[in-house]
């Protein structure tokens, strides 16, 4: 099979190949995609330019999309022909979604509706869960205000769009380049956060009171919002990301004098009824038909280190896609 690979860390260009590999069998319990579509998460990139290498050669990517076309022991023969979506397909494992197969444990390649195309099922297994998720760990939000920072990035995007399903209202932040596409995904106001004071007009938007709850991608540039009180008393934020990952100084009497509640997750390691009930929601989402999805930058398999570079320059708007067969 075509695959992509790195064996050392290092810039895209530099460390990712393109060739051929054998195909993979499934084993007990697992089945094997032909796959369609491979998503290009931050996390990839970040995996592939600095987290050690737990094998010898990684085939990157956790998100795609496509057909199964080999089950294992145990798996229902049935399943041959579904059409998937997969999540953690290189999650403690060391081949994931760049290549035409991915063999994977069943439960990981999840039905995906007949009217969802390849490329929307690429952008699922983290986008879209992480921010049900968040949804998740905040509780009830109708009729509340959210802050969610990041609301023009592919986990924000779902994330407001889930929200204001919700009843909430929601303040986003994003750039001057993103803003209108934060504002389609349903952000009711967006805030320029490299050109506006996000915690002036945050409080001025909410008459003071600041808003009560955060989704947040970024704790290393959102630590000092806390400070300056851009969240009402009781307030919860959860966190899922930091540009920053350690040494991130936190106001500790803004927090206890509010009361604020901080969660933070890690999506790769929910818990089996996290799991459960976000997949579902989104089941549901995506058969209803009531969620908007941005695909953004498509590359081929052969174009893999171009795809990483877009990510990192961060200036995409939408979820970078490569096709694979």
């Amino acid at each position: 099979m075509q695959a992509a690979w790195y064996e050392h860390n290092g810039a895209a260009a530099q460390v990712l190949h393109v060739g051929e590999m054998g195909t993979p069998e499934p084993g007990l319990n697992e089945v094997r995609v032909k796959i369609h579509t491979s998503g290009v998460n931050p996390s990839d990139v970040k995996s592939r330019r600095g987290r050690p290498l737990m094998w010898p050669r990684i085939i990157p990517h956790s998100d795609g999309a496509g057909v199964i076309d080999a089950v294992g022991k145990g798996v229902d023969h049935a399943r041959i022909g579904e059409r998937v979506w997969i999540w953690n397909g290189q999650w403690k494992r060391p081949f994931g979604t760049a290549a035409e197969y991915c063999v994977l444990p069943a439960e990981q390649a999840v039905h995906l509706p007949s009217k969802i195309d390849f490329a929307t099922g690429a952008c699922l297994g983290i986008p879209a869960l992480t921010a049900l998720q968040a949804l998740r760990l905040l509780g009830p939000v109708g009729g509340k205000t959210l802050l969610i920072t990041g609301a023009g990035s592919s986990v924000g995007y779902y994330a407001s769009q889930f929200a204001k399903a919700r009843g909430a209202r929601v303040i986003g932040t994003a750039s001057a380049a993103k803003a209108e596409h934060a504002r389609s995904g349903g952000a009711d106001f967006v805030v320029d956060y490299q050109n506006k004071d996000v915690a002036k007009v945050v409080k001025d938007l909410t008459k003071g009171k600041g808003v009560d709850g955060i989704i947040d991608m970024d704790l290393s540039s959102t630590a000092r919002l806390i400070a300056e009180a851009v969240m009402a008393p009781h307030g919860t934020m959860v966190c899922y990301g930091s540009n920053q990952p350690t040494d991130i100084a936190l106001n500790f009497l803004a927090l206890l004098w509010n009361s604020y509640t901080l969660k933070f997750f890690l999506l790769y390691e929910l818990k089996p009824e996290d799991r459960k009930a976000t997949i579902a929601e989104l089941t549901k989402a995506l058969e209803d038909g009531g969620i908007r999805h941005s695909i953004g930058p498509r590359f081929l398999l052969r174009d893999i280190a171009r795809a990483h570079e877009e990510v990192e320059a961060g200036r995409s708007v939408g979820n970078v896609v490569l096709d694979v067969g």
